[in-house]
């Protein structure tokens, strides 16, 4: 028997990292805020999953000022985009 659960990525585990993915995944530039808003989450929270994110790979960032001000947007990286898309197939064979 195959093992149900061995194509999963711990990386997309937490609800914060899989929804962050999944909206870079059909977006292209996405800023923190747009994030923050849309997933709920703080601050702090947010920031500490993208770090995560960020180092193994799966998204990139830029940073720039727009009217002065910093914006920080992400986007998933080729990596990522792979990587999700098999955590994605792996969900859909353990249902």
């Amino acid at each position: 028997m195959k093992n149900p659960i061995k194509g999963l990525n711990k990386h997309f585990e937490s609800r914060v990292r899989l929804g962050v993915m999944s909206i870079l995944v059909v977006n292209d530039w996405v800023d923190f805020n747009a994030l923050k808003e849309l997933l709920e989450v703080t601050d702090g929270n947010l920031a500490s999953h993208i770090k995560a994110l960020e180092a193994n790979g799966y998204i990139e960032v830029k940073k720039q000022f727009i009217k002065n001000k910093p914006n920080t947007a992400y986007r998933v990286s080729e990596m990522g985009r792979v990587g999700f898309t098999r955590h994605l197939n792996a969900l859909e064979e353990l249902m």
